[in-house]
């Protein structure tokens, strides 16, 4: 599938031929840091907000907007698009999708390797969450046809986020990072690596092997498996990272991806072996519940960037 970018869509996209010293650093922004990021914006290289925050037309969500997009440059994260669905996204939805896109002109744009979409009772609903697909020949050429559709209505590539998931669809052929490389090989789009979703997908594997089996498996760590994920995917493919904290379920052994913490040493590991892998890939701080103050967020966007300093050559 191809599809043309506009001169000034292009020159506003981060291209994986771009080539640079060390990663564009930036943090996901929330309302409550609105007031904190327009008049102390520490050394904070791009923000990613969530479209659908955006949604209205006018007024003070357009203003606060248009505030932000003049002193950042900004990626825009989707969570309603359901690539997944074999129930299309309504085309009023994409509609204004797009003409935000148009609007703020960001650097990047993304949604999630999931599905959200579907009838009830002849109506098209959104299901309000990110449901796992399974990973086959089937919901491979749904998701490819949809991300081609996006592509085309935007005139321009976007990222793909792999998922957190805490069940196992049915039906799977291939591994994650097999249908994931897979979609970007069909429709020329890059993926969103989150590695706080390895970590928690490799954790809950884990714990789920041991409820089953019931023996648990110290000898292979959670972060050795998200790692071996990680090493999967070749390094055309990344056009982003997320980082983010995560919480425990108790005494469950189940972790839960809520961005409710800082990000944990396992995660700082995994980003040295990508960087070294993928070479300076844009990264994003997540932080959505329990939020700190602007200052304690951005310190985490400085962190990644001295281990970046540290881990890539000739910065």
């Amino acid at each position: 599938m191809s599809y043309q970018l506009t001169q000034r869509q292009n020159h506003k996209s981060i291209s994986s031929e771009q080539s640079q010293v060390l990663p564009l650093i930036g943090v996901g922004l929330r309302h409550v840091h609105y007031q904190d990021a327009l008049t102390s914006p520490f050394n904070i290289d791009f923000v990613e907000v969530h479209v659908e925050n955006f949604f209205a037309k006018g007024g003070i969500t357009q203003a606060i907007l248009n505030d932000i997009k003049a002193q950042y440059a900004v990626s825009l994260h989707a969570t309603s698009l359901g690539l997944g669905s074999t129930e299309p996204v309504p085309e009023p939805h994409l509609k204004r999708f797009s003409e935000l896109v148009e609007q703020v002109q960001p650097i990047l744009v993304s949604d999630h390797a999931c599905f959200s979409w579907g009838q009830l009772n002849d109506l098209t609903i959104h299901a309000g969450d990110l449901l796992p697909v399974p990973f086959n020949q089937e919901s491979l050429a749904v998701m490819v046809a949809n991300v081609n559709k996006v592509q085309q209505q935007l005139g321009r590539r976007i990222l793909v986020e792999n998922l957190s998931a805490y069940i196992t669809p049915a039906n799977s052929t291939m591994s994650e990072s097999e249908f994931l490389i897979e979609l970007c090989r069909q429709t020329d789009c890059r993926l969103l690596l989150d590695l706080n979703n390895l970590m928690v997908n490799a954790i809950n594997t884990q714990a789920a092997n041991s409820k089953q089996n019931g023996a648990h498996d110290k000898a292979t760590k959670p972060v050795d498996l998200a790692l071996a994920q990680l090493y999967e995917f070749p390094s055309h493919v990344i056009g982003e990272i997320h980082l983010a904290g995560c919480s425990p379920v108790g005494e469950t052994g189940v972790m839960i991806d809520d961005h409710s913490q800082p990000v944990s040493g396992d995660v700082w590991r995994l980003y040295e072996t990508a960087l070294t892998r993928f070479g300076a890939v844009p990264t994003l701080i997540e932080w959505d519940m329990d939020l700190p103050d602007w200052q304690t967020l951005c310190q985490q966007a400085q962190l990644a960037r001295k281990i970046a300093k540290q881990v890539l050559p000739c910065h």
